[in-house]
């Protein structure tokens, strides 16, 4: 299965729910979120995993989780807790799972082991095997350098995430603030490099690239502006982990209406002016605007994510008369 033939489905929120707590994840259920991915990292604490996998399992066969993509964040490879995560939660709940997301991935091995673990348990048990997607976490700065090949680590990769606070402290970042700009750095955005080199090795590959978490809940004006700066890079969406901060990423994260609207008349007045009741035209008008075959692949873009965050369109092209 090709890497481009997977259905990405949006991403604009991601939230993260611990996976040892029924309650939260009950809660989570009912929330406006893309996606939800129960923790069985950093939000559950050591003596709690085992019993949180099974907590996971039930969730996933009888929670009512409606379209949302649902994922489960193993422990990484470096601890002892990975493969029996990833066995348990499989086998016990594999058919109502979409995506294994894995942590501090610093290497293409890393992907292609968790593929072939994933594979074996698949038939096993029965399951289609390369429907359960991978989602690799970028966590320090071995990972950052490596990204390019783990975007093409296997077919089951969706999307490349990227994990401020580990990566902050993995490269000794002055800062206790996560995502925020360290003291001192006033000559532009400390984390652009990075951003971009995660998101072009995800566009590469056709893959999704998602930002990590703003830990100051309370501050939505700061999630706002940061998560901003990655929606404007090209992003597809972020983590939550409060539900204030859930309608400020399902909105930056998706285009406008006006920007919506445009796009889906880009692409009608280009069909339009490229058939044979068109004319048979490479460009044309859309009012004051000329537009071409770049013109099409932008409105793509936008039109794609307006169509996956369930937009509808509020304008209607109309071909020219006479």
């Amino acid at each position: 299965m090709a890497a481009t033939s997977r259905s990405l489905r949006s991403r604009r929120s991601c939230m993260a729910v611990p996976g040892s707590n029924p309650r939260f994840i009950e809660k989570a259920q009912g929330l406006p979120v893309d996606q939800v991915f129960l923790d069985l990292e950093d939000a559950c604490a050591p003596l709690a995993k085992e019993g949180a996998r099974h907590t996971i399992v039930d969730s996933l066969n009888n929670g009512d989780w409606g379209d949302r993509i649902r994922v489960v964040r193993v422990n990484d490879w470096t601890t002892h807790w990975t493969y029996r995560d990833v066995v348990t939660v499989v086998e016990g709940a594999g058919a109502n799972l979409d995506c294994i997301m894995l942590p501090k991935v610093q290497d293409a091995t890393q992907i292609t082991a968790l593929d072939m673990l994933l594979t074996q348990i698949e038939k096993t048990v029965g399951l289609e095997v390369g429907r359960i997607g991978i989602e690799a976490q970028i966590e320090n700065a071995r990972g950052l350098v490596n990204v390019d090949a783990i975007a093409a680590a296997s077919p089951r990769l969706e999307a490349i995430i990227f994990g401020p606070a580990d990566f902050m402290a993995s490269i000794n970042m002055k800062s206790l603030i996560v995502g925020e700009q360290p003291p001192g750095y006033d000559t532009g955005d400390a984390y652009h490099y990075i951003l971009m080199r995660i998101l072009m090795a995800a566009r590469m590959h056709d893959l999704q690239a998602v930002d990590g978490p703003y830990l100051q809940i309370k501050d939505v004006d700061g999630f706002r502006r940061v998560a901003g700066r990655s929606a404007a890079l090209g992003f597809d969406g972020k983590w939550v982990l409060h539900p204030g901060q859930i309608d400020a990423a399902n909105e930056v994260y998706a285009p406008s209406q006006a920007d919506y609207d445009h796009a889906e008349l880009i692409l009608d007045a280009y069909d339009w002016c490229t058939s044979e009741a068109g004319g048979k035209k490479g460009a044309a008008m859309l009012g004051d605007e000329m537009i071409d075959e770049a013109s099409r692949k932008m409105a793509l873009v936008i039109s794609a994510k307006g169509r996956a965050a369930g937009m509808t369109r509020t304008s209607k092209f109309e071909p020219p008369q006479g």
